[in-house]
C-alpha cells in the first residue's frame, strides 16, 4: 500500500506540473494571438491551416510540427496565432491524429484568386498550363508531382514549328520537376527564373526550417525519400541535380508578357523573347518584387531580400520598407560587426508589424546600431551612394549595398491579361 500511495502522489505531482506547463503555454499562446491582432496581421498570405474546432482535440501535435510556430493552442484548440508567418507546407496536416485540419486559400474577409485549370493542369487558354503553388498547390512533394505530370501531357502535344516545345516560368519545386521530365522525354524547353537563385517560395523559407515531410517522383532521379529535411539541405539536393542532369536555368529573366502566335506562343522576358508550342506557369504566389523606379536600381548592389547577414559585414546597407521582412532584415544586419544600418520608410510609423519587431528596432535604434529615416524615399542610387527624398530635406548616405524589401507584385494582373479565368476563394480549399 506504501508504494501504491507514493506512485499516486508521484503521478498526482506530475499531473499538477503538466496541467500548470500547459496553462503557461496556452497564456502565450494567447498572447501571441492577441499581438497579431494588434498589429493587423492576421490574414495568412496563401495556402494556411483551417482548424475544425468541433473535431480539434488540443492535442498540440500539429502546434509542434509546424516549424514557423505559426499556430497555437487557445482556449483548449489550435488556432492560427501567427498567420503571417505561416508558409503553407502543410506539416501540421500531416500531424494532426484526427483529421481537424484542411488547407485552404483565403479567408472570409480576404479572398485569394486561384486560376481554373483542368485536371491535366491546362487552363483555359488552351496550351497554357499551371503547376505548384500558383495553382493552388503548395505542398512541396505534390507540386513536384504536379509539374512531372504536367509535362506528361504536354509532350503528347503535336502541331506547328517552334523555337521550343514548352517554355517553363519558375525554378521551384514544381518547375524543376518539370524541367527534369522535359529533359527525359527529349522536349525542347526553356526553363527562366526571375531571381539569381532556384527553389522558388523554399528560398524564402525561414532558415533551418523543415521544408519537406514527404517523399517525392523525380524524373532521372527516381523516387528521393526525404523524410524530415532542412530547407537548406533540400536546397543543397537541388543544386546537385542541376549539376549532376545538366538542367538548363536561365536566372534573372522575368516574364513580361505571353502572346499567342502560330498555333503557339511568343513568351517576352526582360532579356528576349521565346516562341513555344506550349506554356507551363509554375511561379510561386510572391510575384515579382516591387521596385523603387529610380536610376541606379539596376546596380547589382541592389537586391531584394536578405540572404545571410553576414554577407554585409562592415559595409553601410540601407533597407528600404516599413513592413517586419524590412525591420527584421535591418534588425539581423544591425547585429554584424561593423556594418553600418539605414532603414528608409515612406511613412511617419510602423503600423502593421509585431510587436517584438517594433521593440527590437526601438532598442538598436537607441543603441545607435540602426538609423531610422521615416517619411523618407530613395531618389537615385550611386556606386558608392544612396540619396534620400526626406521631410528635413535632401539626405546621402554612404552605401555599399540596398536591399528593398518593399513586397511584390502579383502575377494576377500578366495572366488575366492573358486570358486565365480566376475564381476567388474565401477559405476553401
Amino acid at each position: 500500500m506504501q508504494y501504491l500511495a507514493l506512485y499516486a502522489i508521484v503521478l498526482i505531482v506530475l499531473w499538477v506540473l503538466y496541467v500548470r506547463r500547459q496553462r503557461r503555454i496556452q497564456r502565450e499562446h494567447a498572447q501571441s494571438l492577441k499581438e497579431a491582432v494588434e498589429a493587423g496581421l492576421v490574414e495568412p498570405p496563401s495556402l494556411h491551416p483551417a482548424i475544425d474546432p468541433l473535431r480539434c482535440l488540443g492535442s498540440s501535435s500539429c502546434v509542434t510540427a509546424c516549424p514557423e510556430e505559426a499556430l497555437g493552442i487557445v482556449n483548449g484548440k489550435a488556432v492560427l496565432v501567427n498567420a503571417a508567418a505561416c508558409i503553407g507546407h502543410g506539416a501540421c496536416l500531416k500531424a494532426c491524429p484526427v483529421d481537424a485540419i484542411q488547407l485552404v486559400f483565403g479567408t472570409e474577409k480576404r479572398g485569394i484568386d486561384i486560376p481554373n485549370v483542368s485536371p491535366e493542369f491546362e487552363t483555359n487558354v488552351p496550351g497554357i498550363f499551371i503547376a505548384g503553388e500558383l495553382g493552388g498547390m503548395g505542398l512541396i512533394r505534390k507540386a513536384a508531382e504536379q509539374g512531372r505530370q504536367a509535362i506528361e501531357v504536354i509532350r503528347k502535344r503535336n502541331g506547328g514549328q517552334h523555337e521550343f516545345d514548352v517554355v517553363i516560368v519558375g525554378s521551384g519545386p514544381a518547375g524543376l520537376s518539370a524541367g527534369l521530365s522535359a529533359i527525359e522525354h527529349k522536349l525542347r524547353y526553356k526553363l527562366i527564373e526571375q531571381e539569381s537563385s532556384l527553389g522558388g517560395a523554399v528560398f524564402h523559407y525561414p532558415r533551418n526550417k523543415i521544408a519537406m515531410t514527404a517523399p517525392v517522383k523525380l524524373a532521372l532521379i527516381g523516387k528521393v525519400r526525404f523524410g524530415e529535411i532542412q530547407k537548406e539541405k533540400l536546397l543543397d539536393f537541388w543544386e546537385k541535380v542541376v549539376k549532376r542532369t545538366g538542367l538548363q536555368i536561365a536566372f534573372r529573366e522575368c516574364m513580361e508578357a505571353v502572346e499567342r502566335e502560330d498555333g503557339g506562343f511568343v513568351v517576352r522576358t526582360n532579356s528576349g523573347q521565346y516562341r513555344a508550342r506550349t506554356v507551363l506557369l509554375t511561379m510561386g504566389r510572391r510575384g515579382s518584387p516591387r521596385k523603387l523606379d529610380v536610376p541606379g536600381e539596376e546596380a547589382p548592389k541592389v537586391v531584394y531580400r536578405l540572404i545571410d547577414p553576414s554577407q554585409y559585414d562592415g559595409q553601410a546597407v540601407l533597407v528600404v520598407g516599413g513592413g517586419d521582412s524590412a525591420l527584421e532584415a535591418a534588425i539581423a544586419l544591425s547585429e554584424q560587426p561593423g556594418t553600418e544600418v539605414t532603414l528608409s520608410y515612406r511613412s511617419a510609423a510602423f503600423s502593421r508589424v509585431k510587436q517584438k519587431n517594433r521593440l527590437a528596432l526601438e532598442q538598436a535604434q537607441r543603441s545607435g546600431r540602426i538609423r531610422v529615416e521615416l517619411e523618407s524615399t530613395v531618389e537615385s542610387i550611386e556606386p558608392d551612394a544612396v540619396n534620400l527624398k526626406a521631410k528635413g530635406g535632401p539626405v546621402r548616405l554612404r552605401n555599399d549595398a540596398i536591399i528593398v524589401c518593399a513586397g511584390g507584385l502579383l502575377p494576377t494582373p500578366l495572366l488575366q491579361k492573358i486570358g486565365i479565368q480566376f475564381e476567388t476563394k474565401h477559405g476553401t480549399a
